[in-house]
């Protein structure tokens, strides 16, 4: 996310101080759509972070710390361990286990369970290195890991698929994992730099502590050359050095996690190119598929103004589609990263129209998402996407709508469905602009929308009826 979670948290708690007016008084907050009630269905966990649905009627919640947590049906109040990876798991601000996901055919043809999250020691380490304490920003170096989990003989069993993303600060690590309907597992993954100010490598104690080029370990990172920091989202377009995955979305086998044969960059000879679909993300935190479709919808967090939703019509189409960060922030050139004239970028801004995918929909900090909505501004960070399908319970309104949630704001919206079956810029509804701390949405029993609420520690339901 753009800023510290637990900064974040603050935030929050603090927002309606912050947007009080005159003699202190909030302004109003709307009220759900008439027939919704926002409902709690599992409390008292420890910053939740993601859900998932098992067909068996047991509900998975991961907790930021390295839990994941089991709940027998909705009815249960008293989870059980499934897996306790706080050993591996770095948790620290932003950072933590913040994906998880059930395959197709789970548990009966598939018992395996996948998560991800920042490992707690650099690429190829071995953790805890760091026992989730660093004492300032860009001092400790991480990675993230994708594994699958699986009970065997009483045991937890790890088997790691994807171990890469330097991590340099303390935000915009790995980020979500899902199954598309083809059976291939996607992950995406954040730059790993600064959330705060320009980073191409410089920063760090050593600085450029993920050796990226033109400078090694500790070297002087200077524009125009410099390739390291937020650069490292453009680098499948250096391919003279070897690629990472930060700033990426990659698609990988399920059980090798390599990349698959029907991947549009198969053919190179760098292991990593092989696997991405996509790049140019800043931070990809939560991403969704597109029911009836292959298209996947990504929220990406934004740095100075700009909030994104970005699509990927087709994730094995050639040219793999670049979203353009850093050079890029909405659908504009990024002042900060433009002033500072690196080579990556300027290239980028004399390429070809088309060169860049622009974001689907974006809205800036310092405007509401709906004018009025009672959301807190000016920030944001989109953290939750879910598709609502064709038929179900909700008012017709809402059939195919994109909903999607801002953790800053701690508000759930929904863009409704245009004539042509995709979700309209122009006809959003506010569906709550108390959520707390959204960081997941899903759909789940009922065909309702579900999401964690990280700052409150629980699961809820937005019910309809």
């Amino acid at each position: 996310m753009s800023r510290s979670i637990r900064r974040g948290v603050i935030y929050l708690l603090a927002g309606v101080l912050a947007v009080a007016g005159v003699g202190g008084i909030a302004p109003a907050r709307a009220a759900l759509p008439p027939g919704f009630t926002d409902q709690v269905v599992f409390a008292g966990l420890t910053e939740p972070t993601k859900v998932a649905f098992s067909p068996d009627g047991r509900v998975f919640v991961a907790e930021k710390s390295g839990f994941v947590k089991v709940f027998d049906s909705l009815a249960d109040s008293t989870p059980t361990v499934f897996a306790d990876l706080r050993r591996q798991v770095f948790d620290y601000s932003d950072l933590g286990l913040v994906g998880l996901a059930l395959p197709p055919g789970f548990p009966t043809r598939n018992p395996w369970v996948y998560v991800s999250y920042t490992y707690d020691a650099p690429i190829g380490g071995t953790a805890p290195t760091y026992d989730d304490r660093c004492s300032t920003s860009d001092r400790c170096l991480v990675s993230a890991r994708v594994s699958r989990l699986v009970i065997s003989n009483r045991q937890l069993v790890e088997r790691v698929l994807l171990n890469d993303w330097c991590q340099q600060s303390d935000t915009h690590s790995i980020g979500d994992i899902a199954f598309a309907s083809d059976g291939a597992l996607l992950v995406a993954g954040g730059d790993g730099a600064s959330g705060d100010v320009v980073d191409y490598g410089q920063l760090g104690n050593p600085t450029n502590p993920c050796g990226d080029p033109p400078a090694p370990v500790g070297g002087a990172m200077t524009p125009p050359t410099a390739e390291g920091g937020a650069l490292r989202a453009q680098d499948v377009r250096t391919p003279a050095d070897p690629t990472g995955l930060s700033g990426t979305l990659v698609r990988v086998h399920e059980t090798t996690g390599k990349a698959p044969a029907d991947n549009p960059l198969v053919a190179s000879p760098d292991l990593n190119t092989r696997r991405i679909v996509a790049y140019g993300l800043r931070n990809p935190f939560r991403f969704v598929f597109r029911p009836g479709t292959g298209e996947v919808w990504l929220g990406d967090v934004g740095f100075r103004t700009w909030e994104e939703i970005d699509r990927l019509v087709n994730p094995l189409a050639s040219p793999v589609p670049n979203y353009g960060w850093p050079c890029y922030e909405g659908a504009g050139q990024q002042p900060n990263y433009r002033a500072a004239r690196l080579d990556l970028c300027q290239t980028l801004y004399a390429a070809p129209a088309g060169s860049v995918t622009a974001p689907y929909y974006a809205y800036q900090h310092s405007q509401a998402v709906i004018p009025g909505d009672g959301c807190h501004i000016p920030d944001g960070a989109t953290t939750g996407l879910a598709f609502y399908p064709a038929a179900g319970g909700y008012p017709a309104r809402y059939r195919r709508a994109l909903f999607f949630a801002d953790y800053e704001r701690g508000c759930v919206w929904a863009m409704r469905a245009g004539a042509n079956g995709l979700p309209n810029p122009a006809t959003i509804d506010l569906i709550t602009a108390d959520a707390g701390g959204p960081v997941d949405l899903a759909l789940g029993p009922g065909n309702e929308i579900y999401y964690v609420n990280l700052a409150g520690g629980t699961v809820r339901r937005l019910h309809f009826g």
